[in-house]
């Protein structure tokens, strides 16, 4: 991109490329065309005039179109920290009446991830990894998540039956999966097709409950008519009583905590 502006004095001009741009003076190129004169008696003539060029990278990109995104939704004063990670950035979001609206889970943080990680990741095919954040709501949400696991596992482990937690995004189950993986006696797995993926949490040792006809093991069941042509359907291990349970697939590699960061790749 590139674009000439004309002010009174060089460092106007500069200031107008940048408003221009949306970007701070540091990250344009600037060419000095013309400068003003100044005459015999100090007056000075004519304009100053600066070619401008910039380059827009990933996070011109991504933090550009949050903004535009805000704007539309009637968001005023939004700010945008960027701080560098591990191949990308993490962005912190501000602005009237935004930390109101990302909801209980942050849906509108993890929808404006993910959109301004498909704009940015255009440029090439490199992937260049984005996160955002308003006011600590990240690690808010981790302890309440990690407190969940923890209250899960703890009643799993006395009834020996496994127990599935609402559906989460990968994020969020790998935080789930870490805080179960830290207690001993219980495991976790994910299970099912997004965005019905859910993390369930098993005991290492279930036990063996009892049939509801009253089957007990080395005795007999109350209900006669098993006798003939029958039998006994006793529950063992634990079992995922809804179909819905029963469909669901192997776990998928995003589940994975090994080599896996907080965000998922978004592959095209």
């Amino acid at each position: 991109m590139k674009q000439t502006f004309t002010a009174s004095t060089i460092e106007e001009a500069k200031a107008l490329a940048a408003a221009e741009f949306g970007v701070s003076e540091e990250k344009i190129t600037f060419t000095v065309v013309e400068e003003p004169k100044k005459s015999l008696f100090g007056k000075v003539k004519g304009e100053a005039k600066v070619d401008a060029e910039y380059t827009e990278t990933k996070t011109d990109i991504a933090v550009k179109y949050i903004k535009n995104v805000l704007s539309a939704m009637g968001i005023a004063n939004v700010t945008i920290e960027v701080t560098e990670i591990e191949n990308g950035i993490s962005l912190e979001i501000n602005g009237d009446g935004f930390e109101e609206l990302i909801g209980k889970k942050g849906e509108l943080l993890d929808s404006l991830q993910y959109l301004a990680s498909l704009v940015s990741n255009r440029v090439d095919r490199e992937y260049f990894r984005i996160t955002t954040d308003c006011n600590g709501f990240r690690e808010r949400r981790k302890t309440q998540l990690e407190e969940l696991a923890a209250k899960i596992a703890n009643n799993v482990k006395k009834s020996g039956r496994s127990s599935a937690l609402e559906p989460m995004n990968p994020y969020e189950r790998r935080i789930i999966h870490a805080a179960v993986s830290e207690i001993e006696g219980v495991t976790s797995q994910s299970k099912g097709e997004e965005p019905y993926r859910k993390v369930i949490i098993s005991s290492t040792n279930p036990r063996r409950y009892e049939d509801r006809g009253g089957y007990r093991k080395g005795g007999r069941g109350r209900r006669n008519d098993r006798r003939k042509g029958g039998s006994r359907n006793s529950s063992r291990g634990f079992d995922f009583t809804t179909s819905f349970e029963k469909e669901y697939k192997k776990p998928k590699p995003e589940d994975s905590m090994t080599g896996a960061g907080l965000y998922s790749k978004i592959e095209f």
